[in-house]
Formats: structure tokens, C-alpha cells, sequence
């Protein structure tokens, strides 16, 4: 009876609402109805009523922040939907609002003049909305081609400005037909502004350096499509980032396949290896200045996942064929070569090109400078542009530039866990890629290939000579690296002949790579997590490793308390190899909670890294943090954190995903959770 009233009470609080609204009333002030049915709402009007009334703060988000100032401070967080014939809806917390918001800006943008809004549309759960997006929107937005068609988009990018006036693209010298093409292409489009370059047979360091400010983008791998020359497309991580970086893509590709795209993570694969034949590296990403530097090698892991994925006919060995044999081309001349192989017999990162490096943006270097630029009277920046027009001498910069270009071949950049001296370090994490790249080889040839693979110039690769060097390097790692007192394995000063003793997520890399012993992995588990492993999921690095930060001493992106989507992937999938899968879901379920908490308390925002130590993707290191800086919604997400989330939500169980979408802590679903 007593429930039978109070929906005749609330019937009638409704029909009251609605009878004010047709009468003229206010219906903001007096709707008390939840949205329990479609109702139909003019877009423009709600949208800028919405706003008026909930983003406080004026960023063009609705956010938890919203609370501190007008009508939400005082606890008032409902927005009351209007529709022009009378009906009214109030809809409820940060969560709902920032979904209504992005809901109508999206009808805005398609020129909608009314948006029916459905009790689904705002009962959306936030993870399972995450990974829609994702799967729906995100990977589209993030993907790139450099052909006639789509150009136009590269060449608008900020890092295209030059000081001459025009947008420069560059093709490799040995590539006479896409010169061509680009050539027309330009020619047709006067208003692009466009320079074609055709970079010489030997690219050296001082080519590159005397591309500054000419730098530009570099050509990919164009397909005959019907008559039709198309560029391959590719994914980009997102933001300024709008290029096809190296390491980004292997992580990307995992979240492409898992959400069904293998065709696309098999087209970067393609574009990887044409960089191999043509710019002779897989490379930091295909900008001009990025022509003496690599990325951490993921190519025979990023091939056999799309392999994996699909149907393993003879077209698909073939193509696995090719794809290898680039991978063991790269390796022998970058990663085996003079420049990075070591007296050790393992290898370290490093960068030919001299000098600072042109990506970087204004007043990056200023710490580093700053002692030299007071010794004789100048700002860092007066002193960096001195230097660079050979005014100035200093050995020690010479020496700190090179490290600082080897640093960021690493993909850590930046971080003190080198010691501002990274090609002094053959690294757990590369060498780890090398052996996962030497048993791949070995037995990609023994298993999918028929026990040999016959490379361009007619030599045999055999499965027994990878394997002995898979060994040797397990050997030397295990000598160098591996510390049994601490039970973990570091990094190698080879120059101090020591082990750098700084506590790395890297540390994990030989289990993903399958290096470690069970009795390592054990002590891993023992030692290393509980100094990594934070709220929101593992640190880069060890807090008492990264040591105080100080003017002198600033803190690193790549260092605690921040975390980074492929140390995650990584560390799971190595735990899961070993038998610690509860480890790698409380893992995965922490990160996963802390990025859907903060899209749904920051109007849907997945940035490119996070404070895994607070939670919360506030974080100001480095170069910021891209994907924060948007208006409404977010568009595309971040290339490597939408496939970190993708990957996740698979390793977790139907009640850990149920639990994450009612934003259950991780004290709530693992009794033990650390820490």
C-alpha cells in the first residue's frame, strides 16, 4: 500500500511539473521527476543552458571541480530537461551531466537540431562506455594515411611550420615513384604550401641537423588500390602526437585486435617494415628529425599477434615471411650494429645525431643549462642558441645531448633512472625485446615457416643460430643484471662496470619476454611489486630510487609517481606467463578503476599517463599530459591507454567488470589488494 502511495504521490508531483511547464513556470525550480522515459530536447538551448548552469569552472567540462563554485557548491548537482511540448526530466551527478554534455555535443556537431535523450543513453555504465567509445570512435579518429587524399590533415599539424614558409614531406631517395606522386599532389594543392624532398642514399647526422627548420614528415608505404595510389594507414597516439610512433603501435595493435581491427594493426605492421627498407630502422616515429633514432623493437611480437589473430593460410605465412625478414634485417644493423652493440655482447639505446633535439619543446633544457648560461652571464635560451651556432664549446653538454638522444630511443623520456646517462647502460628492457625478438625469430622459422627462411640475398636463416643467441644473451643478463640479493634484475652501467641499483618496471620485462626462471619470477613477486605497485596500478620507477625532487633535480615523466600504459600490458601478460594471474587481474583491475573513476568524475577524459600514486590524471611532468586538453568530449582518447583498457577488461573476470562498472575500490574486490 505504502509503495502503491508514493507512486501516486510522485505521478502527481510529475503531471504537476509538467502542467507548470505548459502554464509557463520554471520548470528547473519545481521538476522533481528522475528521466524514466525518452524525451526530445532542443540542442542548442540545452546545451548552452547546461553549461550555464553546471561548468562553473568555465573549461567547457562538466567535472567534480564544478562543485566549488555557484549552484553546485551548495549541493545542487540535477540539471532539469526541458522538451518543447511540456514534458520535463531531471537528470542527476557529475557522471549523467558530463554524458549529457557529451551526448549534445555530439548532436551539435552533426547539425542535429533535437536530441532524444533515453534513460539508456544516461544509465550508460561507465566502463562498458569507456570501451565503446573506444571500439567505436576512438580508433577511427586516431587513424592517419599520407596519400593525396589525406594529407591536407598531416601538413596542418603544428610541428609542420617552418622557417621558410612552406610544409615539408620527405621520401625516401630510393622510392622514385611515390617522389613522383607526392610531387603531382602537391602541384594540384598550391594552397598546402607543399615542399617534396628526396633524402639522399646515406643519411648522416649532419644531414639531419641541416634540416633544422626544414624538418617535416616522412613518407609511408603507398598501395595500387584499383588504379588508385592510397597511403597504408596507421594509428597515431593522439593529441600533438600525430604521427606513427614506434613502440606506440605494437600496444595500440594489441587493443585493435582485441577489439576486432587486426586488418589495421596488420597495415602498421606494413608500414614498419617499409621503414625498415627504406629509412633502414623502424623509427622513433616518421618526422624528419627522428632519422638517426629507433624505438624499443616490438616488430616480430606486433607480427605474430596479427598472425595470431587470423586464419594462418599460406597468403598469411608468406606475408609473416616478409615481415621477418625486415625484423632480422633491423637487427642486425641497428640493434647488433656498431653503434648499440656492446663489448658485453648486449646491446644499449642510442641516437647518431648530434646536438639538442629539435622536439622538444621551449625551455625543456633549462635545468641542465642553466649552470653553464650563469657561468657566463646568460639565460639558457641565449646560451642554447650560442651553442648550437658554435659559439659556445662544451664537451659536457656534446656528452649530455647524446645521452638525452638515447634516452628518448628508449621511450622513457625522460627519466634519472639513467643518471642523465643512458648510452652508458646496456638496459633489462631492450635486451629483454632482443631475446623475445631471437626466440620469435627461432621459432617463428622452426614452426610457421618450414625450417628455414631465405633472405634477399640468398643466404638460409635456421632456427639453431637464433636460439644460441637467445642463450648467450639469457646468459649475460642473468650475469650482469640479475642481483640475487635484491631479487631483481637492473639495469648495467657496462662503462662502471655495475649494476645501476634503481628500481624500474623494467625490472619485469624478462618475464614477459620469458627470461626469467620461476624462482626469479617468484622473487619479482616478493621484491618488486610491493616497491612498484601503487592505487592505480605500477609506478615507472621506485620512489627511493627516484630520490627528492628539486630545482636541480626535477621530476621526470618516466619516473614515481607516474604510470604508463605499456608497463602495465606488459607486466600483466609476463605474470599471467608465470602463474600469477590473480597478481596481473588486481593489477589490471586497479588501473582500469583508476581510469574509469577519472572518466567519469572528468567528463570521459583518457589522457596519455597518470599518477598511479594519487590516482588521478593531474599530472604536469614532461610535456603535460595529452588528452586532458579538450572541449565537451573527448574525441579520440589516447592511442595506448584505449588499448591498455581494451586488453584489461579482458583479463578480468564478469564480476570484476561488473564491479568496475559500478566503480567498486580495489579494497572492495581483492581482500588483499595492495597496497
Amino acid at each position: 500500500m505504502k509503495t502503491q502511495q508514493a507512486i501516486k504521490v510522485f505521478s502527481v508531483v510529475c503531471l504537476a511539473a509538467g502542467m507548470l511547464i505548459f502554464m509557463g513556470a520554471n520548470p528547473s525550480a519545481e521538476c522533481e521527476c528522475p528521466l524514466s522515459s525518452s524525451i526530445k530536447v532542443k540542442v542548442e538551448q540545452t546545451f548552452q543552458r547546461l553549461l550555464a548552469d553546471e561548468d562553473t569552472d568555465g573549461d567547457a567540462k562538466i567535472t567534480i571541480d564544478d562543485r566549488q563554485t555557484g549552484t553546485s557548491a551548495k549541493g545542487d548537482k540535477k540539471f532539469t530537461l526541458e522538451s518543447p511540448d511540456g514534458k520535463c526530466a531531471v537528470v542527476n551527478d557529475t557522471c549523467q551531466l558530463s554524458l549529457l554534455l557529451q551526448e549534445l555535443a555530439l548532436a551539435r556537431e552533426n547539425g542535429a537540431r533535437e536530441l532524444e535523450v533515453t534513460p539508456a543513453m544516461m544509465a550508460e555504465r561507465p566502463a562498458d562506455r569507456i570501451s565503446r567509445l573506444i571500439r567505436e570512435r576512438y580508433w577511427d579518429a586516431l587513424t592517419r594515411r599520407i596519400d593525396a587524399e589525406h594529407l591536407s590533415a598531416m601538413l596542418t599539424d603544428e610541428k609542420q611550420v617552418s622557417v621558410d614558409g612552406y610544409r615539408h614531406l620527405y621520401v625516401p631517395g630510393d622510392d622514385l615513384a611515390a617522389f613522383a606522386y607526392f610531387e603531382k599532389a602537391g602541384s594540384l594543392h598550391p594552397e598546402w604550401k607543399l615542399k617534396v624532398g628526396l633524402l639522399p642514399e646515406n643519411i648522416t647526422p649532419e644531414y639531419v641537423r641541416g634540416l633544422d627548420g626544414r624538418h617535416g614528415i616522412l613518407s609511408l608505404r603507398l598501395i595500387d588500390d584499383n588504379g588508385a595510389i592510397k597511403g597504408v594507414p596507421f594509428v597515431v597516439p593522439g593529441g600533438r602526437f600525430n604521427e606513427m610512433y614506434g613502440w606506440d603501435s605494437y600496444f595500440e595493435s594489441l587493443g585493435l585486435i582485441a577489439d576486432g581491427r587486426p586488418e589495421l594493426a596488420r597495415a602498421m605492421v606494413d608500414n614498419f617494415v617499409y621503414q625498415i627498407e627504406h629509412y633502414e630502422k623502424i623509427l622513433n616515429a616518421n618526422r624528419s628529425y627522428y632519422l638517426t633514432r629507433s624505438q624499443p623493437p616490438f616488430l616480430t611480437s606486433m607480427a605474430l599477434a596479427v598472425y595470431n589473430s587470423g586464419s594462418k593460410d599460406a597468403a598469411q605465412k608468406e606475408w609473416l615471411a616478409g615481415v621477418f625478414r625486415a625484423a632480422i634485417k633491423e637487427y642486425r644493423q641497428v640493434w647488433t650494429g656498431p653503434e648499440r652493440l656492446t663489448g658485453t655482447g648486449l646491446s644499449r639505446y642510442f641516437d647518431s645525431g648530434r646536438g639538442p633535439c629539435p622536439e622538444v619543446e621551449p625551455r625543456h633544457y633549462d635545468s641542465m643549462i642553466r649552470p653553464y648560461a650563469d657561468a657566463v652571464g646568460l639565460s639558457p635560451a641565449e646560451w642554447l642558441a650560442q651553442y648550437e651556432a658554435g659559439k659556445i664549446a662544451s664537451p659536457e653538454m656534446d656528452k649530455f645531448f647524446i645521452h638525452d638522444r638515447a634516452v628518448r630511443e628508449s621511450g622513457h623520456d625522460t627519466t634519472w633512472r639513467f643518471d642523465n646517462r643512458t648510452a652508458d647502460f646496456v638496459s633489462v628492457d631492450l635486451n629483454s625485446l632482443l631475446y623475445k625478438h631471437e626466440t620469435d625469430i627461432a621459432d617463428t622459422i622452426q614452426n610457421e615457416l618450414g625450417g628455414s627462411l631465405r633472405m634477399p640475398d640468398g643466404a638460409v636463416e635456421t632456427p639453431k643460430p637464433w636460439r644460441d643467441r637467445a642463450s648467450r644473451r639469457k646468459a649475460v643478463m642473468n650475469k650482469l643484471m640479475w642481483s640475487q640479493e635484491q631479487g631483481m634484475f637492473f639495469d648495467y652501467d657496462f662503462i662502471n662496470r655495475k649494476r645501476s641499483g634503481y628500481v624500474s618496471a623494467t625490472t619485469f620485462y624478462p618475464l614477459w619476454a620469458g627470461i626469467a626462471t620461476r624462482q626469479q619470477a617468484a622473487a619479482l613477486v616478493k621484491n618488486a611489486l610491493p616497491l612498484l605497485e601503487m592505487p592505480g596500478g605500477v609506478a615507472a620507477t621506485a620512489e627511493k630510487s627516484r630520490g627528492p625532487v628539486t630545482e636541480a633535480r626535477p621530476q621526470r615523466q618516466w619516473d614515481y609517481p607516474y604510470g604508463w600504459a605499456p608497463h602495465q600490458m606488459l607486466i600483466w601478460e609476463g605474470l599471467s606467463n608465470y602463474g600469477y594471474g590473480q597478481d596481473a587481474r588486481r593489477l589490471a583491475y586497479k588501473w582500469l578503476y583508476m581510469i574509469t573513476r577519472n572518466a567519469a568524475d572528468y567528463n570521459g577524459v583518457i589522457p596519455e599517463k597518470y599518477d598511479v600514486a594519487a590516482m588521478t590524471h593531474q599530472v604536469f611532468a614532461g610535456y603535460g599530459n595529452v588528452g586532458t586538453q579538450f572541449s565537451y568530449i573527448t574525441k579520440e582518447g589516447f592511442g595506448w591507454m584505449n588499448a591498455s583498457f581494451q586488453v584489461g577488461l579482458k583479463l578480468l573476470t564478469p564480476e570484476m567488470r561488473d564491479k568496475l562498472n559500478g566503480l567498486a575500490k580495489p579494497e572492495q574486490v581483492f581482500a588483499k589488494s595492495r597496497p
